[in-house]
Order: C-alpha cells, then sequence, then structure tokens
C-alpha cells in the first residue's frame, strides 16, 4: 500500500480536470486522475493505496467523478484533516472510505511509511513508526452505505429484505 501525500485545498478540478468527464466509467476517469497536477499518478497508483491530504481535499464542483476516478485509480482511502461536504457525500455515496484526522497526524504519516487501517474501530497503525492514530469512526449507517458498495447497492439490498 503507498501513500500518496497531498497538501490543501486540493480541488474536484485536479483530482479529474474538466476535459475528462466525458463519461462516468471509473475505470476510464482514473486514467487521468490528477494528469495536470500529478502526470505520473495514473501510471503510478496501485490498488489498495491512500491518499493522505491536509485540509479541505475535494473542494470546488459537485461532480461525482472525483470519487469515481479515486476509486477506478484502487484507492482504498482518502485520509485528510478536513473534506469539501458535498465530496464527502459524493465519497460515501460511490463507496469510497473517507477518514478525518488531527493535524498532528497528518504531519506524522509520510508518504514512506507503511499504514493499516482499522476502519470499524478508529485506528490507524503506522507500522513504520510503530504508532497508532485514533480518528471517529464513521457513524454506522455510513459504513453499511460503504459496505454495500455506495448508496445505489445499499438502496437494492434494502429493498431485497
Amino acid at each position: 500500500m503507498r501513500i500518496w501525500k497531498f497538501g490543501e485545498n486540493i480541488d474536484t478540478d485536479q483530482i479529474i480536470p474538466a476535459e475528462y468527464l466525458t463519461t462516468g466509467d471509473a475505470t476510464k476517469l482514473a486514467a487521468h486522475a490528477f494528469a495536470k497536477v500529478l502526470p505520473e499518478f495514473s501510471k503510478e497508483v496501485k490498488e489498495g493505496d491512500v491518499i493522505v491530504a491536509d485540509e479541505n481535499f475535494g473542494c470546488g464542483s459537485s461532480r461525482e467523478h472525483a470519487p469515481r476516478a479515486l476509486l477506478g485509480a484502487g484507492i482504498s482511502y482518502v485520509i485528510a484533516k478536513s473534506f469539501a461536504r458535498i465530496f464527502f457525500r459524493n465519497s460515501i455515496n460511490t463507496g469510497l472510505p473517507l477518514i478525518e484526522i488531527d493535524a498532528d497526524v497528518f504531519d506524522r504519516i509520510e508518504e514512506c511509511d507503511e499504514i493499516e487501517i482499522h476502519f470499524d474501530s478508529g485506528v490507524i497503525k503506522n507500522l513504520t513508526k510503530k504508532e497508532d492514530y485514533q480518528f471517529n469512526p464513521l457513524p454506522a449507517f455510513m459504513q453499511e452505505i460503504l459496505e454495500s458498495g455506495g448508496l445505489i447497492n445499499y438502496i437494492k439490498i434494502k429493498k431485497q429484505r
């Protein structure tokens, strides 16, 4: 699992530039993720990688393409000091797990660190530094949506019961 570390105010246009919004297909979007700010991302990202970001990750437009592009690229979690509200909901609705952390945790995690995430209990284990960081887990209903693969799948499952 590789960590991709980003600064503050990473907007949805940086995550997926507007000219690539011709599809909703996550895999096709992933090929252009961070194309203008980190061109090597789409070629080097691997399934299970994690993004760690400063404040206000996902600001900008309300498009769902941004979390879809990250899911298509194989990102397993986005960890940030804070998220733009619409990006937060779009991520949960599309099945991308998000973790909000304190500023000191952002400063402690480095790109070369190996981490393990215990999403349900709210613990990030930094195996490299032998440190644990606490975060507030998402409410149970949001975790259910994520476990279902997003809001549409969650609703389908609920209807079958």
